[in-house]
């Protein structure tokens, strides 16, 4: 059988375990950390469907190229 699990979800899951792994210490940076992790994957993922064609998945994810470029050389996803 097939849930349907959103990705906001599993999102929350995580971030409700990470506060709690944190055992009331106050974390910093949660935004940056956030998007950074789910960033990665969702590049990957879309590059991976428009067959590497950055201008393809330029627009799929309703970027500029060049964006889309900088965010790839961030997260070392360039050839």
């Amino acid at each position: 059988m097939v849930h349907n699990v959103s990705i906001a979800d599993c999102i929350a899951q995580n971030l409700q375990q990470y506060f709690a792994d944190l055992e009331g210490e106050m974390p910093c940076g949660v935004y940056d950390m956030v998007l950074a992790q789910v960033e990665l994957p969702l590049l990957q993922c879309v590059m991976d469907v428009c067959d590497n064609n950055q201008t393809r998945a330029a627009q799929m994810l309703g970027l500029n190229r060049n964006t889309l470029r900088k965010k790839l050389a961030q997260h070392h996803l360039l050839d």
